[in-house]
C-alpha cells in the first residue's frame, strides 16, 4: 500500500470515529425524553445514562491509548469503533432502561479505546509537521457532528422514535472499521507501535482510572448535589487517588506516563489549554441555553437556530487554523484563538432580555471561532510533541482534558448560580469562566513561538544524528 492511500485511509477512519463519539453524545440529549417514556424509567435511571458513559471513558481513556501503543492503534481503533456502532444499536432494541445503562457502559469502554486511537493513527501515518490539516479536519467533522445531532435526532425522534437515533452511528461505524483494517501502517510506526517497552502499567492504570472516574462522576453531580458533602468527598477520594497515582509513577520501572512525555515543554500547557477551553465553553453554553429558553422564552429550535454560528464559525476555524500555524507558528495562533474566546464568554456576560439578535450573534461567533482553532492547534501541539511510541498514550490525555474539561465548566455554571434568578447570577457565573479562560491564554504564552520548535521527538533526534554525522565527516 503506497504512503498515499494509507494516509487517505487513515483520515477516513479517524475523521469518522471522532464524529460519530460526538454525534452520539448530543442525539441521545434529545432522545432521552422519549426514552424515559417509552422504557417508563425514573429521571434519576435516564441520567445515568449519560453518567455511566462519561465515568467508563474516563478511567479508561490514557490506559486505552497504551494500549494502542503497546498492541498497535490499527487493531484497537476497529476494535472500538465497530464496537461503538454495535453497542449503539443495540441501546436502539434495549427491552429497559437497565438495558440501556449496561450497555452504555459497554460503548464507554468502546468509546475509550477509539477515541485515543483516532489521533494515534494519524501521528502513525502523517509526518509530524503535516498533521494540522488533518487534525483540523478531524476537529470539522466534530463540531459539524456536535451541530446536526440535535437537529437530525429531533427529526428522527419526531418521525420514527427514539430508538431509530441509536441507528444512526452503525453504517459510518462499519465503514471506520473496515477503513482501519485496509490500512498498512509504514513499517517504522508497527515497530513503535509494538515496542516491548510500552509497559500497561496496570497499577498506574487502575489508580489514574479510578481517580478520574471518581472525578468526573462527582462534577457530574455538581448540578443536582450543588457543593454537598458527597461532592467534597468525591474532590477528595479523586485527589488522594491521584496522589497515590503520582508516588506510583515516580517509582515503577515501566510507568503509564513516560517522564520524557510529561516533561516535554508543549504537552502540558497544550493539555491546560484544552481543559480551561473547553471549560470555559461547555459552562458558557449551558448558561447560555438557560438564557435563551428561560429569559428570552425561546423555544429548543428557535434557540439552536440563534447559537448556529458558533458551529459555522468553528468549521471555519479549524481548517484556518492549520495555515495560520504554519504562518505564525502555535503560541500566536492558540493566543489569539483562546481571546477570542474569552471575548465571546464576555459577550455572553452582557445579554439582557432586550440584547439585539446580532449581538448575541456575534458572541456564538466569538465562542466557535477560538474554540474551533485552539482544539485543532493545541491538538495537533501536542501530538506532535510525542513520538510515535507514545501517541495513544498522549491521544489519551488530550481526550481525558477534552472530557472533564466540559463538566468542570458546567460544575462552575450551576455552582455560581444555584439559588438565584438567571438575570442576577449569569453575568458573575460569566465573568468567572472568562477568568478560566483567560488562564488558558497565559498557558497558551508556553506553547513554541514557531513551527520549527514544535517538530517531533523524532525528528529533532534525526537532526542531531545528521549533524554528529557532518561533523565526523566532513566533506573533502
Amino acid at each position: 500500500m503506497t504512503p498515499a492511500r494509507a494516509q487517505r485511509l487513515t483520515l477516513v477512519g479517524s475523521v469518522l470515529g471522532a464524529a460519530i463519539v460526538a454525534l452520539d453524545g448530543t442525539v441521545l440529549t434529545v432522545a432521552q425524553p422519549s426514552l424515559r417514556h417509552d422504557l417508563d424509567a425514573s429521571l434519576p435511571a435516564v441520567q445515568w445514562t449519560s453518567t455511566a458513559y462519561l465515568v467508563t471513558v474516563a478511567a479508561l481513556l490514557v490506559f486505552a491509548g497504551r494500549l494502542g501503543d503497546r498492541f498497535g492503534h490499527r487493531r484497537v481503533f476497529a476494535v472500538g469503533v465497530l464496537g461503538f456502532g454495535a453497542t449503539s444499536a443495540g441501546i436502539g432494541l434495549a427491552p429497559s432502561i437497565g438495558w440501556v445503562i449496561g450497555l452504555r457502559v459497554l460503548q464507554g469502554i468502546a468509546g475509550a479505546l477509539l477515541q485515543p486511537a483516532t489521533l494515534g493513527l494519524l501521528r502513525a501515518v502523517y509526518p509530524a509537521d503535516r498533521l494540522g490539516r488533518p487534525i483540523a479536519l478531524r476537529t470539522v467533522a466534530i463540531g459539524l457532528s456536535a451541530a446536526a445531532g440535535p437537529v437530525v435526532g429531533g427529526a428522527l425522534t419526531a418521525q420514527l422514535g427514539w430508538r431509530s437515533v441509536f441507528f444512526l452511528t452503525l453504517v459510518p461505524a462499519v465503514v471506520a472499521g473496515v477503513a482501519a483494517l485496509l490500512v498498512r501502517l509504514p513499517r517504522s510506526a508497527e515497530n513503535h507501535t509494538a515496542a516491548p517497552g510500552a509497559g500497561l502499567d496496570l497499577p498506574g492504570s487502575a489508580l489514574l482510572g479510578a481517580a478520574l472516574a471518581c472525578l468526573v462522576f462527582t462534577l457530574v453531580g455538581v448540578p443536582d448535589r450543588g457543593l454537598s458533602p458527597v461532592t467534597w468527598l468525591g474532590l477528595a477520594a479523586s485527589a488522594v487517588l491521584g496522589a497515590a497515582f503520582v508516588r506510583h509513577e515516580r517509582r515503577t520501572r515501566h510507568p503509564l506516563l513516560p517522564p520524557t512525555l510529561l516533561r516535554a515543554p508543549t504537552v502540558a500547557p497544550a493539555l491546560g489549554v484544552l481543559l480551561t477551553a473547553s471549560a470555559a465553553l461547555f459552562g458558557t453554553l449551558f448558561l447560555a441555553t438557560y438564557f435563551l429558553q428561560d429569559v428570552l422564552a425561546l423555544d429548543p429550535l428557535a434557540s439552536a437556530l440563534r447559537s448556529l454560528p458558533l458551529a459555522a464559525a468553528m468549521v471555519v476555524a479549524a481548517p484556518s487554523s492549520a495555515a495560520l500555524t504554519r504562518r505564525h507558528g502555535p503560541r500566536r495562533t492558540v493566543v489569539a484563538a483562546m481571546s477570542s474566546l474569552t471575548l465571546g464568554v464576555l459577550l455572553v456576560a452582557s445579554f439582557r432580555p432586550d440584547t439585539p439578535v446580532p449581538v448575541i450573534g456575534t458572541a456564538f461567533l466569538l465562542l466557535g471561532a477560538g474554540f474551533g482553532a485552539v482544539m485543532a492547534t493545541a491538538t495537533a501541539a501536542v501530538v506532535r510533541a510525542a513520538p510515535v511510541r507514545d501517541a495513544g498514550v498522549v491521544g489519551g490525555l488530550q481526550q481525558t482534558a477534552m472530557n472533564v474539561g466540559p463538566a468542570l465548566g458546567v460544575a462552575v455554571a450551576t455552582t455560581l448560580t444555584a439559588g438565584h434568578p438567571l438575570t442576577e447570577a449569569l453575568a458573575p457565573a460569566l465573568l468567572t469562566l472568562a477568568a478560566i479562560a483567560a488562564a488558558g491564554t497565559l498557558l497558551a504564552t508556553r506553547l513554541p513561538a514557531d513551527r520549527a520548535a514544535a517538530r517531533s521527538p523524532e525528528g529533532g533526534e534525526r537532526r542531531a544524528r545528521s549533524a554528529r554525522s557532518d561533523a565526523e565527516n566532513p566533506l573533502p
